[in-house]
C-alpha cells in the first residue's frame, strides 16, 4: 500500500487550519491547540514547512507563523515534497540510475518515470484551498453531509 508518513498527515492538517486563519499569524502552541496534533510534532512539522517556504516565521512579541503563498497556489504535491522529498514510488525515476542492482536488466526502467509523473501530476492538481472546502465549521454550526457537498460545488 502507497502511504504517506503521520508527519506530512500533520503538516496537511496544520496547514489547512492555517488556511482556514488566513493571513492571521498564530503560534506553535496555538497551532497545535488548534489541531490536537502535538505540540513538539507541530514545531517539527513548521520547521520542515519553513525550510521550503511553505510557511513563514516572524519573530517578536507578535511572532509566530503564516502561510508563505494564498491556500490556492499551494499544492498538496508540495506539502508532501517537504516532508516527504519528491515524489516517486520506486528508486528508478526521473532518469536516476545506480540506486538498482537490477537496472541494466530492468523491463519496467523508464517506464516508472510515467507513472510517478502521473501521480506527482495528480497532487499538484489539489491545492491547500481545495483541500480545506468545507472544514473548520464552528461546533455550532455543523453541516449534514448535504450541505457540505452543496458548498463544494459538486
Amino acid at each position: 500500500m502507497f502511504r504517506l508518513n503521520r508527519l506530512t498527515d500533520y503538516a496537511v492538517v496544520v496547514m489547512a487550519r492555517m488556511a482556514n486563519d488566513g493571513c492571521k499569524v498564530r503560534t506553535a502552541p496555538q497551532i497545535a491547540e488548534d489541531t490536537g496534533v502535538p505540540l513538539p510534532t507541530v514545531a517539527k512539522v513548521l520547521n520542515a514547512l519553513a525550510r521550503d517556504g511553505l510557511i513563514v516565521s516572524q519573530r517578536g512579541a507578535s511572532g509566530g507563523y503564516r502561510l508563505g503563498a494564498p491556500p490556492e497556489r499551494i499544492t498538496v504535491a508540495a506539502i508532501i515534497q517537504a516532508l516527504e522529498g519528491p515524489i516517486a514510488l520506486t528508486a528508478c525515476v526521473d532518469g536516476q540510475s545506480g540506486h538498482c542492482e537490477s537496472e541494466s536488466l530492468c523491463p519496467m526502467r523508464g517506464n516508472w518515470d510515467r507513472v510517478n509523473n502521473a501521480i506527482r501530476g495528480a497532487l499538484e492538481g489539489v491545492t491547500l484551498e481545495d483541500m480545506t472546502a468545507g472544514l473548520f465549521v464552528p461546533m455550532g454550526e455543523r453541516r449534514s453531509p448535504a450541505a457540505l457537498q452543496q458548498a463544494s460545488g459538486k
